[in-house]
């Protein structure tokens, strides 16, 4: 189990700030990203209160079927404004993940 530091919060965080308009990524890439393979719902935790360290585009996270977060409203039409295409409610990872 990690252990949860301000260090990896911030980790996390700036990999999240570099994620393009209008591309999403996933809370997997994102711990794979960080050397955390394992780690994806660590990701999605420290998301769920990023508000406290800053403005990042937590927006643009989304899981490996393109669901969006649950009880995150305004997700899709964050997503939706930066041209993000959706298929059955999902986000079109084929058009739109992040390629590093």
């Amino acid at each position: 189990m990690s252990v949860l530091t301000e260090e990896l919060i911030y980790e996390i965080l700036s990999v999240v700030g570099e994620i393009p308009e209008g591309c999403v990524a996933t809370y997997g890439q994102i711990a794979r990203l960080i050397g955390r393979d394992k780690n994806a719902r660590l990701v999605g935790k420290v998301l769920g209160m990023s508000e406290y360290y800053g403005k990042y585009p937590c927006h643009r996270v989304v899981n490996q079927a393109g669901r969006l977060a649950p009880h995150f409203y305004e997700q899709k039409e964050l997503l939706c404004r930066e041209g993000v295409s959706f298929l059955g409610g999902r986000v079109d990872m084929k058009k739109c993940r992040w390629n590093l």
